[in-house]
């Protein structure tokens, strides 16, 4: 086990330097030198203001050099400085990565606490109302796109009825965004809703999966109550699959937090990225995107040693040879 932790360390670390190459050539090709100072500045800049620019921000060297200065910066932890906010990348992330794990977790943990009994429940009595029920739901739910949710949330909850905020809570710290605790439930709900369509299918998939093993008839042979086969056994065995989606979703649900974030003004990464793409703030376009790619290699390292710990039976070590 502690070998293939070690291999896919080193794999997450090619990884993101492949990550790193492939984001800031990209960037590179959309805006570097003069046509970026021009940006930034303004359109009227005169050549001297875009000379200082490039060698204030080392873009007057070949992008060879400006990708290992960055490299190197990014080993020591230093995100860059944003063109347009007069602050380091690294303290923006610092200021808002708290909110969005916060509003991330929050719509993980409800999602995964109402899938889980919903997909065993739809494995249970499947091809029964229940079933045909909670597909249905889920169904709708899956494609149904998030900011097209989120204006449903605002348009019933917030318009018709005043029942929740139409805006998420604000607040350059977390505890700000504590503050307003109502103000969260729409933001978290719309996540949640996109999620749990997803993992209520996987968990359901899962269970009806295990419920024609043998070891479930097994334990009903030995006269075992059905709730003690359904929570001792099917339960366990069943939660690998909707772990590992989990892991794999985390920076998804990064992504879909960006549309959500600017649909409820949520301040967040997702909201910091939009703001940065409009205003050609590539520093912290770059920032987010790294730690979007750490979020995904941790997100899959993850989601394999939760299924390690539930399933005995693997062996990565002797898979991977």
């Amino acid at each position: 086990m502690l070998g293939y932790v070690v291999r896919r360390l080193l794999h997450a670390v090619l990884v993101l330097f492949g990550v790193t190459v492939i984001t800031f050539a990209l960037q590179s090709l959309v805006a570097s030198g003069p046509k970026l100072a021009r940006e930034i500045i303004g359109p009227k800049s005169t050549s001297g203001q875009i000379k200082a620019f490039e060698a204030e921000y080392g873009l007057d060297h070949p992008l060879v050099v400006q990708y290992l200065h960055f490299l190197g910066q990014l080993i020591r932890g230093n995100l860059g400085y944003s063109y347009k906010l007069n602050v380091s990348v690294d303290s923006l992330l610092r200021e808002d990565l708290p909110k969005d794990v916060l509003l991330v977790g929050t719509a993980l943990v409800v999602a995964v606490l109402v899938a889980i009994p919903v997909g065993v429940s739809q494995a249970v009595h499947r091809n029964k109302a229940v079933d045909y029920l909670g597909t249905g739901v889920s169904f709708v739910l899956y494609s149904m796109p998030s900011y097209w949710l989120a204006l449903l949330l605002i348009e019933l909850l917030a318009v018709t009825y005043h029942v929740f905020p139409a805006e998420a809570p604000q607040g350059s710290t977390l505890g700000q965004v504590l503050s307003d605790p109502r103000a969260l439930v729409l933001p978290v709900a719309d996540l949640a809703l996109v999620n749990f369509a997803l993992f209520s299918r996987y968990m359901r998939s899962a269970a009806i999966e295990n419920l024609a093993a043998d070891y479930i008839r097994t334990a009903r042979s030995k006269g075992l109550s059905e709730r003690a086969v359904r929570y001792r056994h099917l339960l366990r065995n069943s939660l690998s699959a909707v772990v590992t989606l989990v892991g794999l979703s985390l920076p998804a649900v990064l992504t879909a937090g960006l549309v959500v974030e600017y649909v409820f003004n949520f301040p967040g990464i997702g909201l910091a990225y939009y703001n940065a793409a409009v205003s050609s703030d590539y520093p912290v376009e770059l920032g987010i995107t790294v730690v979007v790619g750490v979020a995904t290699v941790a997100g899959n390292l993850l989601a394999d040693l939760g299924y390690a710990l539930l399933d005995p039976r693997v062996r990565y070590g002797r898979q991977e040879r």
